[in-house]
C-alpha cells in the first residue's frame, strides 16, 4: 500500500486478550489499522469513535452476546460489515448470525489466513477496500507488481519468474514464518509431493541475488520453513 493510501480500519472484539492480540498482529502485518474491544458496550462505543470498515465480533462476550451488539449497531444505522467468531458451530447459531446483521461466520479455532481472506472479500464486495498501490516494500527491498521490477537499496535485481513469485509470497507475509507446504502450494500452485529440495534451491538462488546488496533478509526456521525478517543487529 502506498504511503498516501488510507488503511482499512478493523475493529476486533473478543474478551480473550490473547485472541485479540493474535488477530490484531496478523491484520496489522497485512496493512490494516486495528483497534480492539473486550466487551459489547466497548465495541458499540468504538464503532462510533473509530468508524471501522469491518468488525470481527466474538459471539460470547461478558456483558452481552455479539448478536445483541450487531442489533444495536443496526439500530444506530452504523452499516458496518460484521464477521462473527464463535466456539459454537450449531446451525441455528450460524443462521441467527447471518440473518441478524452478520456478513460471515467463523467457528473457533480458525485459520488467520482464512480470516484475512474473508475480510478482504467482504471489503471488496461492499466497496470499502483500500486502493492497492501494487508496490510491496520491506526494509530496503521493493517489488512493483505492475512492472514486476524488484530493487534492493535502489539497485535492480533480476529474477526469474519462479524467484519473483517466491519473493512476492514472502513479501506478502512479512515477519511471518511460512511453512514449506504453504510456500510450495502458493508459489508452485499445487500440493508438491516430490523432491522438497526444489524450495531450498530457489531460496538459495534468491538469497544470492538479494544478499549482494545488503544483509540477509530471508531467515531459515529449521524444521518449519522461512520468514522475511529484518536483519539482526
Amino acid at each position: 500500500m502506498s504511503a498516501g493510501a488510507q488503511a482499512n480500519r478493523i475493529l476486533v472484539v473478543d474478551d480473550e486478550t490473547s485472541i485479540c492480540e493474535v488477530i490484531s498482529m496478523a491484520l496489522r502485518y497485512q496493512g490494516f489499522a486495528v483497534e480492539t474491544a473486550g466487551t459489547g458496550r466497548d465495541a458499540v462505543a468504538a464503532v462510533s469513535r473509530f468508524k471501522p470498515h469491518l468488525v470481527v465480533l466474538d459471539v460470547m462476550l461478558p456483558d452481552m452476546e455479539g448478536f445483541e451488539v450487531a442489533e444495536r449497531l443496526g439500530a444506530q444505522r452504523a452499516g458496518v460489515p460484521i464477521i462473527f467468531l464463535t466456539a459454537r458451530d450449531a446451525t441455528e447459531d450460524k443462521v441467527r448470525g447471518l440473518t441478524g446483521g452478520g456478513d460471515d461466520y467463523m467457528t473457533k479455532p480458525f485459520s488467520l489466513e482464512e480470516l484475512v481472506a474473508r475480510i478482504r472479500t467482504i471489503l471488496r464486495r461492499t466497496g470499502q477496500a483500500a486502493p492497492e498501490s501494487g508496490r510491496l516494500v520491506f526494509e530496503d527491498l521493493e517489488l512493483d507488481e505492475e512492472s514486476h521490477e524488484v530493487t534492493r537499496a535502489g539497485v535492480t535485481v533480476e529474477l526469474t519468474a519462479t524467484e519473483y513469485r517466491l519473493l512476492r509470497y514472502l513479501m506478502l507475509n512479512p515477519r511471518r514464518v511460512m511453512t514449506r507446504a504453504q510456500i510450495l502450494d502458493h508459489v508452485w500452485d499445487y500440493d508438491f509431493g516430490g523432491d522438497g529440495r526444489v524450495l531450498e534451491t530457489y531460496i538459495s538462488y534468491l538469497r544470492k541475488k538479494l544478499d549482494v546488496h545488503g544483509p540477509s533478509l530471508i531467515r531459515t526456521v529449521r524444521g518449519v520453513g522461512y520468514a522475511l525478517q529484518a536483519p539482526r543487529p
